[in-house]
């Protein structure tokens, strides 16, 4: 059995504008990688982190990674084992792409197959929801389901947790522009609504369905026509300078939906191929560069696989 491996987990949208902590989805870029190796002090370390400026916690305790590596060798009954965690964080923390989630999963990934893939990547989802619980406060599936599992994925229940992978229309890709801007997760969630009216609950449930039917009949139309949020985007898009007119600016440019990605301020477009998701970001930029705000930019088909070794 191998005692060292390196594995690359992505980054994710969730949501999907209309789904909120029950759809999500993987993309190729950015991501965070994990070195892991096995040695003969028994405990989970977290060694060294990069790329982080300091942000996170190397404390074993604390860090999302080595939490949920230790429940991991808990659950299969090995706490002789000892695990040394190199962490490089490839992608920016706080971003709405599921920074958290990405390094989560690396590491379980990486444990799970220095153990012999003693678990399924769906049987891993519960142990990432409590990286997720440790990151922002909630335990949700909608990052770390496909980052683990790839593709969408649909979380139908979280009680019993049901986790269902959904197909992608082939040829799509996300256009992702992430403004540097501050919108911390738990702000983001702390402004959402508890209680919601039953049409507008009704036009959501509707979309929901309307989308992940798209999605199986390759139905970019209905796709884009179910990509609506009424109940979260309005009050999360208020923290998200040019909002608005990002939104147009990908409409204009041939995008089959947008919305926030996550609790922002990063946000996505979904386009039928690479060069319309290209002039979109391209796009977008231009206007946040008027507004004197930095961004970075991904252009990914969707990711199918989730983690994977590198070499």
């Amino acid at each position: 059995m191998k005692d060292y491996i390196k594995v690359f987990a992505p980054a994710t949208v969730a949501n999907v504008v209309c789904g909120f902590d029950v759809l999500g989805f993987a993309v190729n870029e950015p991501g965070d990688e994990v070195e892991m190796r096995i040695t003969d002090t028994p405990g989970v370390t977290i060694k060294r982190i990069t790329g982080d400026d300091g942000k996170l916690p190397l404390d074993a305790a604390k860090n999302t990674v080595s939490a949920s590596v230790q429940h991991y060798l808990q659950h299969i009954n090995r706490l002789d084992v000892g695990v040394e965690i190199e962490l490089h964080k490839k992608m920016p923390i706080g971003s709405g792409l599921g920074s958290s989630s990405a390094s989560t999963v690396a590491g379980l990934f990486a444990i799970n197959k220095l153990m012999g893939d003693l678990l399924t990547a769906k049987e891993l989802v519960p142990f990432a929801m409590k990286g997720e619980e440790l990151a922002c406060g909630y335990g949700h599936a909608d990052n770390v389901a496909p980052a683990i599992m790839g593709g969408f994925v649909l979380v139908r229940s979280y009680d019993p947790l049901d986790v269902i992978s959904l197909p992608t229309p082939e040829g799509m890709y996300a256009a992702i522009v992430y403004p540097e801007v501050d919108v911390p997760t738990k702000d983001a969630r702390q402004m959402i609504r508890s209680k919601v009216f039953l049409k507008d609950a009704v036009t959501q449930w509707g979309n929901v369905a309307g989308l992940v039917s798209g999605l199986f009949m390759k139905d970019f139309d209905l796709i884009g026509r179910s990509m609506k949020d009424v109940l979260v985007e309005p009050t999360r898009s208020i923290l998200i300078p040019g909002f608005e007119e990002m939104r147009s600016l990908a409409m204009e440019n041939g995008a089959i939906g947008f919305g926030i990605s996550g609790s922002g301020p990063s946000v996505f477009a979904l386009a039928k191929d690479e060069a319309t998701a290209k002039k979109i970001t391209k796009a977008q930029q231009q206007h946040l560069n008027k507004l004197n705000i930095n961004s970075k930019a991904f252009v990914s088909s969707v990711n199918a696989e989730g983690p994977r070794e590198i070499k």
